[in-house]
C-alpha cells in the first residue's frame, strides 16, 4: 500500500508538468494512475478469501511509537474501492471538463495529491498518520475549492470548509493522543485485535466528544453541514469526487473504524443517532427547496451522510450491513449525478432545473444515466438503491422499541428524497424547454464514460446482488468485529418493509403532483429558518475570535522586550516551586562540610560584583561588574576540573563583554537606568526564580533515589560517541542539533550587531 500511496503522490508532484506534455488528454494520462492501484487493489481483495491483511510500516518517531504504519482490511478495502474508482472516472471526466480552464496543471496535482491523502486516510494504521492524512485532504480540498481563485465566493467557500474540517481535524488528533495514552499504542490493528475497550475508561467521554466532532465536521454532520452546500462553487469534478463519494466519507470512516473501540455505550449511540437523525432531515427537505442542481445534490448528499451516520449510531449487525451497502449506493449514484449536472452546465449554460428542459432529445445517453442515477436515489426497483433501502428500513423496523422516532423521521426523509429525484427528472429532461443560454448537445466520450458505467454499476449490482456480497461482509465484519453473513436480494416477499417502501414512493409522488403549493410554503418557511444561518453564525463566530486573539496579542505581544523576560522567568519559577512543593521524595538532612579558602574567595568575589552590578549608575562598571561574576565562575569550574567548561566560560564572557561595551558605547542619550519601582519589582522576580533554581539544584544533589543523567553520558561517550572528552561527546553528538542551533544563533546576532555598528544615515 505504501507503493501505492507513493505512486499517486509522483502523480501529483509531475502532473504540472505533465499537463504542459499531454494538455488536453491531462486527465485520460494521469487517469492510468488510479486505474492501476485499482487492480492493485482487486488483487488483494481475492487475497482476503483466506483470512488475509496486508501491513506495512516505516518507522517515524520510535519514542514515541509513533510509525507510518498501513494496515488493509476489508472496510478500509471498501473505502479504498470507492476513492481510487470513482477517482479514476473523475479524472477522465476533468480532462475534458477542464481542457478550457486555468491553472489546469495545478488542479490536477491537487487532485492527485487529495487522492492519495485520502487512500492513505482511509488504510492508516497508526492513529497519529491518519491525522497527517486527515488534514492534507483538508488542504487539497481548500486548494481544490479554490480552483476559480479570482472569485470572492470561492476563497470564502473554500476557507469556510478547510476551517471547518481542521478545527474538526485538531479535535481529533486531540482524540487520538488520548486514545494512545489510554491504551499505550496508536496502531489501530494492535487496538483492534487486542480487544480494547475504552468505555470504562476515565478519558472516555472526551474521546468520544473530540473524534465525534472531527467526524462530524469531516462528514457535514448537523450543526457543520453548512459548509458542504457552500462548497459547490469548486468545479464541478470536485464535487462530483471530494463532496459525494471521498472526503466527507471520512468521518463515517473513523466512526466505523473506531467502533469496536469507543462504541456500544449510550453516549456514543444517543449521539451519533441524534446528529445523524437531523442531518438526515434538515438535508431532504433542504434538497427539495432548491433550484440550483449542485445545491440539490449537494444538500441530498447531506441527507445520506446523515443516513450513513445514523445506521454506524444504531450498530447493529443489520444497520452496519445496510451502511457498508449505502456508502457505495450512494456514491456511484451522486457522482454520477454530480458529473452529468457538470455536463448539463457546460452544454446550456445554467444550472436551475426551473430553466431547463426536454434534454433527454438533445442528450440521451446523458439522460439514461441521470434517470438510472435518480432511480437509485429515488430506491426504485431495479437498482441498488431500492435495495439498500429495505435494508435501512429493517435496521429502523428492528430498532423501532429503542427510538421509534426513528422510523418516522427516515420515512419522510425519504420521501422527500424520492419527490427530489421525479423532480430533477422532470424539471430537467422531460417536461417542456425552456430558453437556455447554449442549444445543448450531447457530450463526449470523457462526459459520458463515467455517469454511464457508474450507474450501469448499479443496475447490474442489482441484478446480480449475490456476487457482491463478500465484499460487503468483509467491510461489515470490521466494524463490528466478528464475522457477518450479507444475504442481498431484489425481493424478500410482501413484508412491512416492502409496504413501508411502497408508502414512502406514494406520498413522494403525491409531493411531486402538488409541488407547485407545497414548494413555495416550504420556501417561504426557510425565510424564517434562515433567519438563523449556521453558515453566518460560524462567521461571526471567527470573526470575535479572530478580534479576541487581537485583543489578546496586543497586551501580550506589547514590544517592551523586559516585560517578555518578566513572564518567562516568572512562569519558569513558578513551576519549579510548584514542582518542590509537590514533591513527594523523603526529607533530607543538610550536613555542613569544609570548604576551600579559594572557593569561598570566588564566592565571595561573585556576590561583591553582582551587588556592583546592581547598585553601579554607570553602564560600562556594570558592564564591567557583569564580566567579572562570568570570570568567577570559569575559575570555579577550572578549580572543579572542568576545564572545557572553564575555557568556554571566559571565550562567551569575553565575547559577551565586547558585545556589550560596544552597542552601549552607541546608545542614545535618553536611555537610562530603572527607576526605584522597578528595581524592586525586578529583586522581587529575581528572589523568587534565583530561589526556586537553587532549591531545585539542592534537592537534586541530596537526592539519592534521581538517576544522575551524567552516568549515561560516562557510559555512552565512548562505545557510541567514541570520543573520551565527554563534554566534547555531549556537544557535537548528543546535543549536536542543540549545538548547532546556539552557533547559528550567534551567527545570526553577530552578523546583525555587525550591520548596525556600520550602518550610516544619509545626509540630505
Amino acid at each position: 500500500m505504501i507503493l501505492s500511496i507513493a505512486f499517486i503522490f509522483a502523480g501529483a508532484l509531475l502532473a504540472p508538468v505533465i499537463d504542459k506534455i499531454l494538455k488536453k488528454r491531462t486527465g485520460i494520462g494521469l487517469s492510468i494512475i488510479p486505474l492501476a492501484v485499482f487492480f492493485y487493489l482487486i488483487h488483494l481483495f481475492r487475497s482476503f478469501s483466506d483470512g488475509n491483511t496486508v501491513r506495512s510500516s516505516i518507522s517515524w518517531v520510535e519514542e514515541l511509537n509513533i510509525s507510518i504504519s498501513f494496515y488493509t482490511d476489508g472496510l478500509s478495502l471498501l473505502f479504498a474501492f470507492l476513492v481510487v474508482g470513482i477517482g479514476f472516472f473523475v479524472l477522465v471526466y476533468s480532462g475534458t471538463y477542464m481542457k478550457d480552464k486555468k491553472l489546469t496543471g495545478r488542479y490536477y496535482s491537487y487532485m492527485l495529491l487529495f487522492m492519495g491523502s485520502m487512500l492513505g486516510l482511509v488504510t492508516s494504521d497508526n492513529l497519529i498518520g491518519l491525522y497527517v492524512f486527515w488534514e492534507l485532504t483538508s488542504v487539497s480540498s481548500y486548494m481544490l475549492i479554490i480552483q476559480n481563485h479570482h472569485k470572492d465566493r470561492s476563497r470564502a467557500a473554500g476557507f469556510q470548509a478547510l476551517l471547518v474540517t481542521a478545527l474538526g481535524g485538531l479535535a481529533a488528533m486531540a482524540g487520538f493522543i488520548l486514545i494512545g495514552s489510554a491504551t499505550g499504542s496508536y496502531e489501530l490493528s494492535v487496538l483492534l485485535e487486542s480487544g480494547a475497550d475504552m468505555s470504562s475508561h476515565r478519558f472516555y467521554v472526551p474521546v468520544v466528544v473530540l473524534i465525534l466532532l472531527g467526524a462530524f465536521t469531516k462528514s457535514a454532520q448537523f450543526p457543520f453541514h453548512f459548509w458542504l452546500p457552500t462548497a459547490m462553487v469548486a468545479p464541478t469534478p470536485v464535487s462530483a469526487y471530494l463532496h459525494s463519494a471521498a472526503m466527507v466519507n471520512a468521518g463515517l470512516y473513523l466512526v466505523a473504524r473506531l467502533n469496536p473501540l469507543l462504541g456500544n455505550t449510550d453516549l456514543w449511540q444517543i449521539t451519533i443517532i441524534s446528529t445523524g437523525l437531523i442531518t438526515m432531515f434538515i438535508g431532504a427537505y433542504f434538497s427539495l427547496t432548491q433550484k440550483d442542481l449542485k445545491r440539490i445534490l449537494a444538500y441530498a448528499t447531506v441527507s445520506a451522510l446523515g443516513i450513513l451516520m445514523l445506521l454506524l449510531g444504531i450498530g447493529t449487525v443489520l444497520a452496519v450491513k445496510a451502511a457498508m451497502l449505502y456508502l457505495v449506493v450512494h456514491a456511484l449514484y451522486k457522482a454520477t449525478l454530480f458529473m452529468v449536472a457538470g455536463t448539463i452546465d457546460e452544454k446550456t449554460g445554467t444550472r436551475n432545473i426551473y430553466l431547463l428542459g426536454n434534454l433527454w432529445k438533445k442528450m440521451p445517453l446523458t439522460t439514461v444515466a441521470a434517470l438510472l442515477a435518480l432511480a437509485s436515489m429515488a430506491s426504485l426497483p431495479p437498482m441498488m438503491g431500492y435495495i439498500s433501502k429495505k435494508l435501512i428500513f429493517e435496521a429502523k423496523v428492528q430498532f423501532l422499541d429503542n427510538a421509534p422516532y426513528l422510523l418516522i423521521f427516515g420515512f419522510i426523509a425519504f420521501v422527500f428524497l424520492f419527490a427530489v429525484s421525479i423532480l430533477v427528472a422532470w424539471q430537467v429532461f422531460f417536461r417542456k424547454e425552456k430558453e437556455a443560454e447554449k442549444k445543448p448537445h450531447e457530450g463526449g466520450v470523457a462526459f459520458l464514460l463515467g455517469p454511464v458505467i457508474l450507474a450501469l454499476l448499479s443496475f447490474v449490482m442489482a441484478i446480480f446482488p449475490e456476487q457482491f456480497e463478500r465484499f460487503f461482509e468483509f467491510a461489515a465484519e470490521e466494524v463490528k468485529g466478528r464475522d457477518i453473513k450479507v444475504e442481498l436480494k431484489l425481493w424478500h416477499g410482501f413484508t412491512k418493509v416492502l409496504w413501508l417502501s411502497l408508502l414512502s414512493m406514494a406520498l413522494g409522488a403525491l409531493l411531486f403532483v402538488f409541488r407547485k403549493k407545497i414548494i413555495p410554503a416550504f420556501q417561504h418557511i426557510n425565510k424564517y429558518l434562515e433567519r438563523i444561518e449556521l453558515a453566518e453564525l460560524f462567521q461571526h463566530f471567527i470573526g470575535g475570535l479572530l478580534h479576541f486573539t487581537k485583543k489578546i496579542t496586543g497586551f501580550i505581544q506589547h514590544g517592551y522586550h523586559r516585560f517578555y523576560l518578566l513572564i518567562v522567568f516568572i512562569t519558569t519559577g513558578a513551576f519549579l516551586w510548584l514542582n518542590l512543593l509537590f514533591d513527594t521524595r523523603p526529607d533530607f538532612e543538610l550536613i555542613p562540610s569544609s570548604v576551600s579558602v579559594p572557593v569561598m574567595a570566588i564566592v565571595l568575589i561573585t556576590v561583591l560584583a553582582s551587588l556592583v552590578t546592581i547598585i553601579t549608575k554607570s553602564k560600562i562598571t556594570a558592564i564591567i561588574a557583569t564580566g567579572v561574576v562570568g570570570y568567577s565562575l570559569a575559575v570555579f569550574f577550572l578549580i572543579n576540573g572542568a576545564v572545557d567548561l572553564a575555557i568556554t566560560f571566559i571565550i562567551v564572557d569575553t565575547l559577551t563583554l565586547v558585545l556589550f561595551v560596544m552597542v552601549t558605547l552607541k546608545l542614545p542619550g535618553f536611555s537610562g537606568f530603572s527607576g526605584k519601582s522597578s528595581r524592586i519589582r525586578d529583586a522581587i522576580v529575581a528572589v523568587f526564580v534565583g530561589g526556586s533554581v537553587f532549591m531545585i539544584a539542592l534537592v537534586a544533589s541530596l537526592s539519592e533515589d534521581i538517576s544522575k543523567v551524567s552516568d549515561t553520558y560516562l557510559a555512552k561517550s565512548l562505545p557510541e560517541g567514541l570520543g573520551k572528552n565527554v563534554v566534547n561527546v555531549i556537544l557535537v553528538d548528543f546535543r549536536a542539533l542543540d549545538t548547532l542551533g546556539e552557533i547559528s544563533v550567534l551567527l545570526i546576532a553577530a552578523v546583525s550587531i555587525y550591520s548596525l555598528l556600520k550602518f550610516k544615515t544619509r545626509k540630505k
